[in-house]
């Protein structure tokens, strides 16, 4: 009979994992970036995605495995990048779900949460089942698997998934970047849970560290994931002033006049810092927070058009040649610094338009634009091209009196798509 195993993994031990998989990739970004079949520049993408997830538990009151686990799904899905940042988000996401709800995890409970996120970065790409990624993962997976049934520590549950996938990757390419990625996480959790881990440049601990110049910055990479929009009954409210203030904790702030009441729509990572502020405004009604990381609606409030357009530019020559040919929305970004899911859900949560079709111009937003659409739904449609001379085409067959979804169907086949 198995001896019980009473190990428990705290909201601090989870901490101290996520900064040593945040250490880990500092360490190992530059050679990830020179690994193939991620798309350009997938260690820097990786590490940002990372500096996203720790961000959001920076200066965070909470304190219990689950609602750490959350806040650092939602960071790093709302804060993905790239190919590889998508995957990795997707990763956390099936961890915040295993471990919801729960002050306290177990061994057992804490690995079954890892088994759901390799499971869940495996679902992002279907198309690829014979992959080196796919095939690691799912021996780490199954790794984890027996060593949870064993009832072992969580340190040994790492170790056996870690030493599993590396095993199965003995017949296949070495040089994929996607096992590499799932290792160095799992490496530095392990390193972090031991506490033997370099210093990262953001300790959940101790602050902000001094950091090496040339380094991403993960300050650069804080996402404001919560929409609130809320009405105050109070007419003498100064509304530039008032704007002005929330600009100073938000992404996004819009302050309008509502007859008796004053309107609110703010993007932040503190819903408590903005309603703690709004009390003392007047009297509050309507509150309504919405977390973009998940599936939701987009409710429409005095859209300016039906139908937008929005597109990525990677300066301010395409940016001026997109706008030129009908780009409503422009995103920046590029193949080597792909645009965030956060600055395409903030482009399409500026009210402009009823609806959005996005456009990219390379293969490297395509993960990127599709989880935008999957937290969007309906409201958003996606036109695919693997380069601007696509896109050009596809731009040139868009018709502002045609519905979104008329227009990504009209748009995918002008530019030889279909």
């Amino acid at each position: 009979m198995t001896e019980q195993n009473r190990e428990v993994i705290t909201g601090s031990d989870f901490k101290r994992m996520l900064s040593g998989a945040h250490s880990e990739f500092l360490l190992e970004y530059e050679q990830l970036n020179a690994l193939k079949g991620g798309g350009q520049l997938p260690g820097t993408h990786i590490l940002r995605t990372m500096g996203a997830a720790i961000m959001a538990l920076y200066e965070v009151q909470d304190d219990s495995i689950g609602g750490l686990a959350r806040r650092a799904a939602t960071g790093a899905v709302f804060g993905a990048r790239g190919s590889a940042g998508v995957v990795l988000a997707q990763m956390f996401r099936g961890l915040g779900k295993g471990l919801l709800g729960k002050q306290d995890a177990t061994s057992s409970e804490f690995g079954k949460a890892f088994q759901y996120g390799i499971l869940y970065a495996q679902r992002v790409i279907p198309e690829q089942q014979e992959s080196p990624f796919i095939a690691s993962a799912r021996a780490v997976a199954k790794g984890a698997y027996h060593a949870v049934r064993a009832n072992k520590p969580i340190t040994e549950i790492l170790q056996a998934a870690i030493a599993s996938g590396r095993a199965a990757l003995a017949d296949h390419d070495q040089t994929e970047v996607g096992p590499r990625i799932m290792f160095t996480f799992l490496e530095g959790c392990l390193k972090g849970l031991d506490g033997n881990f370099v210093s990262p440049a953001v300790s959940l601990s101790l602050g902000l560290n001094a950091r090496q110049p040339g380094l991403p910055n993960p300050v650069d990479d804080k996402v404001r994931p919560y929409c609130v929009r809320l009405l105050v009954r109070n007419a003498k409210i100064n509304v530039p002033a008032l704007e002005k203030q929330l600009h100073e904790f938000s992404s996004f702030a819009l302050v309008e006049r509502e007859d008796r009441y004053i309107s609110i729509h703010v993007h932040t990572d503190h819903v408590g810092q903005l309603l703690e502020r709004a009390v003392g405004w007047g009297p509050l009604r309507d509150i309504h927070v919405t977390n973009m990381s998940e599936s939701h609606a987009l409710g429409v409030h005095d859209a300016l058009m039906p139908v937008a357009l929005a597109a990525v530019a990677e300066n301010k020559v395409q940016a001026k040649e997109l706008e030129e040919a009908g780009i409503n929305i422009i995103v920046p970004g590029s193949e080597q610094a792909s645009p965030s899911v956060a600055e395409l859900l903030n482009a399409a949560h500026s009210d402009l338009a009823e609806s959005y079709v996005m456009v990219a111009w390379s293969r490297e937003f395509w993960l990127v634009f599709r989880q935008a659409k999957r937290l969007l739904g309906s409201r958003v449609e996606l036109v695919l091209c693997a380069n601007k001379q696509q896109q050009a085409a596809a731009i040139k067959a868009f018709d502002p009196l045609k519905t979104a979804a008329q227009n990504a169907h009209d748009m995918t086949i002008a530019a030889g798509l279909k």
